[in-house]
Parts: structure tokens; C-alpha cells; sequence
């Protein structure tokens, strides 16, 4: 039993049908606590479910964060997010706050599908409790989808043919190559200064 999350859920329930709030969360605790479970998630949202149900804010909160903790799965932090945006969460601010931490954890994984299933929540999101502004500030974010080609290789290592695969590029990472690109032509401009410096400085001791 200690790896299986329906017979873990049953039990739960079975708990919290007779009122026994209390013994239902400490069986979810013990489920979660589990080395190996052969759906994890399900257990994870049944505890948080609960606790949401149970009013229990805070601790439906700590359950989100020792879940991003294990797994940073772009649908935890959707639902994080949507959960703060709720009745019982935070607000709206925190949620966009939410949605803005797991934006720049996933850019920075480059996990670029990812990004994009955030950015359509996040959107939808905006639309349903933001405004004109909001929303506009999501879709500025959205990326374009651009189709290119690779060549497929075997487990070996010998080439299969190409093939072709959409790829997606974001305005805030074009933003930040101009940025880097910026930097090292500052830096390439500066070390000209400098030599062109050390040049004058040889040509003066030479005068003399």
C-alpha cells in the first residue's frame, strides 16, 4: 500500500466523510512523506483540494511550495497561481506575482513549451480578472512560432534524415541577446580605448 495513491486517497476520503478532519490530513501527510507513489500528483492535488475546502489557506500554500520544492512542473505553478488569484488566495497581485516567479524559473531552465502553457494561462487569467493593460502586458510576452529543421540521429549516433520542428522565440529573450550584444561591444570599444592609450603612452617615452 505505501506506493499506492488511490488506496491512500480512499482512505483519506473514507476520514473526512465521517467528519475526521484531522486523521484526513494526517493521512495525507503520511501518503506525501512516501519515498515512492505510483501517481504522486493525484495524492498532492487531493491534499491541497482538501485543504483549499477546508478553508485552510495557509496551509494549502504550504503545500504548493513544498510541492515546487520536488517537481517545478509548469501545471503546479499554474495552479499555484490560480489558487492565489481565487477567493481564498492572496489576490490578484500575488498571483501575477505567482505567474511572474514562474515565468522567469522556466525561462531560465529554457523550457520553452513550458513557458508558452504558462503564458496562455497567464492570459486567460488577465482576461478573466485583469484589464486591457494586463492583458496586453501577457501577450507582449508571447512568443512566434517558427518552424525549422534538425537532423535526427540514432541511438548511435548515425544520421536518420532531417526533420522538421517548430521552435519558439520570445520578445524578452531577443531583448536580452541585444543587451549581451550591447555589452560586448562596449567592452570591445573600451579595450580599443585602452590600447590605443598604451599606444600614445610608448609614443611619449620614445620622445623623450
Amino acid at each position: 500500500m505505501p506506493h499506492n495513491c488511490r488506496a491512500w486517497a480512499k482512505y483519506a476520503e473514507l476520514e473526512k466523510s465521517v467528519g475526521e478532519t484531522e486523521r484526513c490530513r494526517a493521512i495525507y501527510e503520511l501518503a506525501v512523506s512516501q519515498q515512492a507513489l505510483d501517481m504522486p500528483e493525484m495524492i498532492w492535488k487531493g491534499y491541497i483540494d482538501f485543504e483549499i475546502e477546508e478553508g485552510e489557506a495557509e496551509n494549502a500554500r504550504s503545500l504548493y511550495e513544498r510541492l515546487l520544492e520536488r517537481t517545478g512542473h509548469v501545471k503546479v505553478w499554474i495552479s499555484f497561481a490560480q489558487f492565489e488569484g481565487s477567493e481564498i488566495g492572496r489576490g490578484i497581485a500575488e498571483a501575477r506575482s505567482t505567474f511572474k516567479k514562474a515565468y522567469d524559473q522556466l525561462k531560465a531552465e529554457e523550457a520553452k513549451e513550458e513557458r508558452v502553457l504558462l503564458l496562455d494561462a497567464w492570459r486567460v487569467f488577465e482576461k478573466a480578472k485583469g484589464d486591457v493593460a494586463s492583458v496586453t502586458a501577457v501577450e507582449e510576452k508571447m512568443p512566434r512560432r517558427v518552424k525549422r529543421k534538425r537532423m535526427r540521429m540514432d541511438e548511435n549516433g548515425a544520421e536518420l534524415g532531417w526533420e522538421e520542428y517548430f521552435d519558439y522565440h520570445f520578445p524578452d529573450d531577443q531583448d536580452a541577446a541585444s543587451s549581451n550584444l550591447k555589452l560586448l561591444e562596449m567592452a570591445a570599444k573600451w579595450k580599443k580605448t585602452q590600447v590605443e592609450e598604451d599606444d600614445d603612452s610608448d609614443m611619449d617615452s620614445d620622445d623623450e
